[in-house]
This record gives C-alpha cells, sequence and structure tokens, in this order.
C-alpha cells in the first residue's frame, strides 16, 4: 500500500529528515513523497490540476517564504487551501514556536489532524504521530498539551472584550479612545483593565507593563 504524502518546509534536509524517519513505519508503508519549499511551490502543487496525486498527508511548517501575489502569507494560509483542494488530507502542522496563543491559534484555524513542536520531538515520535494520525486519531506532542491546556485555564479568566482590550493595549490605542470601539463606557473598560492587570499579577503599572506581562506569558 502507498502512503502519498506532500511535506512543506523552506529547510530541505528537515524534508529528507522526516521521509528517512517515515520509511521505518510499522506498517511497511510505502510512501510517495512530495516536496514543497515555499508558499509559491505548495500553492502550485496544491493546486494544480493535473499528474497530481490525491494526498493522504500533508506535513506543513508554519513559517514559509510567502507567495505574496497569491496572498499566502504561510501556512495557515495553504492550510485553507488543503482543504479546499485535497479535503480528505490530514494536516500534520511541525512548528517551530512554541508560544501558548501561536499553539493555540494554530488549532483554531487550521483544526490539524497533528501538532507537533520541532524541538520536542525526536524520529520515534514522529513515527508513533504518523501511525496514530493515519489510523483516524488526533495527535498533540506532549508539551502542545500541556501548553494548550494551561492557556485555555488562562482564557477562562481573560474573556472576549478582556482580549480585544488587550490587543488595542499592544496597538498602541489610548483608553480614551476604546469606548467608542468597544461600545462600552469608559469605566467599564477601566474595570477590565484593572481585571488584567490582576490577571498578569501587575499591582501598580502601566500600559507597557500589560504589554510587558502579556509578552512574556505568549499572549502576544
Amino acid at each position: 500500500m502507498t502512503t502519498k504524502i506532500l511535506m512543506i518546509d523552506d529547510h530541505p534536509l528537515q524534508i529528507e529528515g522526516y521521509k528517512s524517519v517515515l520509511s521505518f513505519n510499522a506498517q511497511n508503508l510505502q510512501l510517495q513523497v512530495t516536496a514543497a519549499y515555499n508558499c509559491e511551490s505548495a500553492y502550485n502543487i496544491i493546486t494544480g490540476s493535473t499528474n497530481l496525486p490525491e494526498f493522504d498527508l500533508v506535513f506543513l511548517d508554519r513559517n514559509l517564504p510567502p507567495y505574496k501575489e497569491k496572498n499566502i502569507y504561510s501556512g495557515d494560509d495553504l492550510a485553507q487551501l488543503i482543504k479546499i483542494h485535497h479535503p480528505k488530507a490530514k494536516i500534520v502542522v511541525l512548528t517551530s514556536h512554541s508560544e501558548p496563543l501561536m499553539l493555540y491559534n494554530i488549532i483554531k484555524k487550521v483544526a490539524p489532524a497533528g501538532l507537533l513542536v520541532k524541538s520536542d520531538i525526536d524520529g520515534e515520535e514522529l513515527l508513533v504521530a504518523f501511525e496514530k494520525i493515519l489510523s483516524g486519531e488526533t495527535y498533540q506532542s506532549e508539551n502542545v498539551k500541556k501548553t494548550i491546556k494551561l492557556f485555555l485555564e488562562k482564557e477562562m479568566f481573560l474573556d472576549a472584550i478582556d482580549r480585544q482590550i488587550l490587543g488595542f493595549i499592544v496597538n498602541g490605542t489610548k483608553t480614551v479612545n476604546m469606548p467608542s470601539l468597544l461600545n462600552l463606557s469608559l469605566s467599564a473598560i477601566e474595570k477590565r483593565k484593572s481585571k488584567i492587570k490582576i490577571y498578569f499579577g501587575i499591582d501598580r503599572g502601566s500600559d507597557e507593563d500589560i504589554i510587558k506581562a502579556a509578552k512574556a506569558e505568549g499572549f502576544i
């Protein structure tokens, strides 16, 4: 049996490493691998209409050289194309990012069958992930699961409006200008800012202190 895989990563040696590891799969599956090293080549493969297999798996890096002409700037954008053109393919995101908000956004936007942080995995874990995903399971590396669990616990404290206010703070929006953007009174926004400071453990601090704490916690 042949398993058809599209591997997208801007490091050719990384792809060769994946191919080598997966060749030792327990089911002795034959692998037919197509490689892409940037968003443009990946776009052409994903949307091409001739001589392309129906991929079973797509191994996808998130950070890739963009294809600005088609507004493709990352693996997240490619994932949406994959879902349209290869709806049966299982997407496996392998990323160098371990920031909680980044991992959370990948899960929300891409909903991958697998999510692994490159620095956390070895060949053995990659094989385990490969076989579980092929069998229909969803796989996340242990650090991904722990990070997401902690992030969701924090997210329950800061609701969507709190996170909007945090976004405005990061972008430099003054508090006095937020009521017209959020349809809230100035006093309501000040109370929410106090809540955000409590969350980040800030006793008395400025917006700059909030930004520093949010960066340290991986929110931005």
